[in-house]
């Protein structure tokens, strides 16, 4: 699929990762939908990106929401071929903290936004996708899931999040296999430590030393880098049912 084909929902796209795919996308001459809960920032977002995006309220843990916010951008964008899944949490809490076990509500919560959502979106996108009109090799659309290192080496007080990221991982092999045969492709990015909103409200000396333990090159990753292999994956045709890392050679430590 060719970028400037792209009509691409992304989650979480007012800011950070999915934002920088959306500029990505603009600039390479396709239209975009940005679903998030921010909504003023969303609109912010999509005015600056121009005429080809769009900002649309949409609660990914919300079965309705997510199926109104899909069939509406694909009417704003006359289709939809890709989705970008970057929707997420990243709650952390010990199973047995200074206050007491962690509440299941926070754990459910957890998997309800980063798993569930995920899964919601991708099946959402894929009613709608199967009628496209198949390009080169079959090819009618293009899932991208957001996992993380943390699938596979969790720190002490990630037990939810690291079971959402590596169930969003594992599941993209199965989804892959099932929807080849209507020509839709599903990949996951496992992002290192990058350089997003939540990080950038850090100390600066706190976001050096988060970027010193990265062996090279030993820096926080760039948003623009994850948008770079999504596009990478949108334009390549086998890249398909697995998960890459995007990371600088990192591997967590418990903690």
């Amino acid at each position: 699929m060719n970028l400037n084909e792209v009509r691409a929902v992304i989650t979480g796209g007012a800011s950070g990762l999915g934002f920088a795919v959306a500029e990505l996308l603009i600039a390479s001459g396709g239209k975009v939908t940005l679903l998030d809960i921010q909504d003023a920032q969303g609109q912010k977002a999509a005015q600056s990106l121009g005429a080809g995006a769009r900002y649309q309220r949409c609660d990914v843990s919300s079965e309705s929401s997510v199926d109104a916010a899909m069939a509406g951008a694909a009417k704003f964008m006359g289709g939809l071929n890709v989705v970008v899944n970057c929707a997420g949490i990243g709650s952390a809490g010990r199973i047995l903290g200074r206050n007491g076990p962690l509440p299941m509500e926070q754990f459910t919560r957890t998997i309800q936004i980063n798993l569930v959502g995920t899964f919601m979106c991708d099946r959402a996108a894929a009613v709608l996708m199967q009628h496209n009109t198949p390009g080169p090799d079959g090819e009618r659309g293009v899932l991208i899931h957001t996992s993380s290192v943390a699938a596979f080496e969790g720190q002490i007080g990630q037990a939810a999040y690291t079971a959402t990221k590596a169930a969003v991982a594992a599941m993209t092999l199965p989804i892959a296999r099932e929807l080849a045969m209507f020509g839709i492709r599903c990949v996951a990015i496992a992002p290192g430590i990058f350089h997003t909103p939540m990080l950038a409200g850090m100390p600066p000396e706190v976001q050096e030393s988060l970027g010193k333990q990265i062996p090279f090159p030993s820096r926080l990753g760039k948003p623009a880098e994850f948008a770079a292999l999504a596009a990478s994956i949108i334009t390549n045709p086998m890249l398909n049912g697995t998960t890459i890392r995007l990371d600088g050679a990192i591997r967590m430590q418990p903690k």
